[in-house]
């Protein structure tokens, strides 16, 4: 079906009151319907861009003075890739990933890791029915559209990788049957860099899942006075309500796909990828897969920023949180911290070195 240039793409369908006003929920009864069959795409609508902007602001209305952060959160969640927050505790990561959920009207579960975790405790179970003398699969916590995996590093390799498993194939199997997981589906992993006894350091293989890796920090001492103000016995979480729905979402997804790299910006993100793996610094650079990955965020952050178009400062501004934990130090660090650091370091100093194309 042609649609008019006035039409807009994501026609509102009801709205919701928010504690600042009303605000409309964002909707579209199909993926093929939020598509324009014409090369022009959802990423280059009004709608496309207000959608994005209403995610944003929904969500800084419980993080407050940190929506570069909830920036990159969105742009992991457009990507399809997954999140992991290296912080101390008590920053904002739970609720982070709640206010997501949230907006996107989506389902959220956080998974505690600790040392006697088991994999059927995150993917589910099959028990058996005396009544149908039949097995039947009880599902596990994975399945949700926003799962907060709480201090990832604490269980053993053996669950950490049944979770990892479910973040790159979006699905798991038990006993032989294959189970697909929820769509939309983002995983928010946190761990404690200060922290380093009876933990389990996740492997570099596995660290490359993650499509970012982030640091939320401390607010701004007005904002944290702010918060202390406001911040009562009533959740926060409460008063949000979906801005989005889930078809919405994953036309934005797929739209993602659509944003343009010219090819003078792919050459210069090619150099500082070759170059990570030159660098005295790093025993081992940036693998194809992380090359993947990079060049996804830079096109979900352009589609945040409300292009339909990659430029420089995307592929920069992801840099050291898509790249830096890919890479392999060439020397041994005696905690999470300051390994993070050196590795961020080296990926700053390359990209410095590397000439933006004009």
């Amino acid at each position: 079906m042609e649609r008019f240039p006035w039409e807009p793409l994501f026609p509102f369908r009801h709205t919701y009151r928010h504690s600042h006003g009303t605000r409309p929920v964002l909707h579209c009864s199909s993926v093929s319907s939020a598509l324009p069959s014409s090369k022009s795409s959802v990423s280059a609508s009004a709608e496309a861009k207000r959608a994005v902007v209403e995610l944003v602001n929904n969500v800084a209305e419980v993080i407050r003075g940190k929506d570069e952060v909830i920036r990159l959160c969105i742009t992991a969640l457009l990507a399809r890739g997954h999140l992991l927050i290296e912080d101390i505790p008590g920053v904002g990561k739970t609720t982070l990933a709640r206010a997501l959920a949230a907006s996107v009207g989506g389902t959220f579960k956080r998974i505690q890791f600790t040392s006697d975790l088991l994999p059927s405790d995150i993917v589910g179970v099959s028990m058996f029915k005396a009544d149908k003398q039949d097995f039947e699969f009880r599902p596990g916590p994975i399945f949700a559209n926003i799962i907060l995996a709480d201090e990832i590093n604490r269980t053993t390799p053996r669950t950490q990788s049944a979770l990892l498993e479910a973040m790159s194939e979006g699905q798991v199997s038990v006993d032989d049957v294959t189970h697909d997981l929820n769509d939309p589906f983002l995983v928010v992993a946190t761990q404690n860099p200060a922290e380093h006894f009876g933990t389990y350091p996740l492997p570099e293989s596995q660290m490359d899942r993650f499509l970012l890796r982030i640091r939320i920090g401390y607010p701004s001492a007005e904002q944290e006075k702010n918060i202390l103000r406001e911040r009562g016995a009533v959740d926060p979480i409460a008063q949000l309500r979906a801005v989005i729905d889930h078809d919405t979402l994953r036309a934005l997804q797929d739209a993602v796909e659509q944003v343009q790299i010219s090819e003078p910006l792919l050459d210069y993100a090619m150099q500082i990828i070759e170059h990570t793996r030159k660098s005295s610094r790093l025993e081992v650079g940036v693998s194809t897969r992380g090359a993947i990955a990079w060049y996804r965020a830079a096109q979900a952050r352009a589609m945040v920023d409300g292009r339909d178009f990659c430029i420089p400062d995307d592929f920069k501004s992801l840099a050291v949180p898509a790249l830096a934990h890919r890479v392999v130090l060439n020397s041994a660090h005696d905690s999470l911290s300051s390994s993070r650091e050196e590795a961020e370091s080296a990926i700053a100093d390359i990209i410095s070195r590397v000439a933006i194309p004009t």
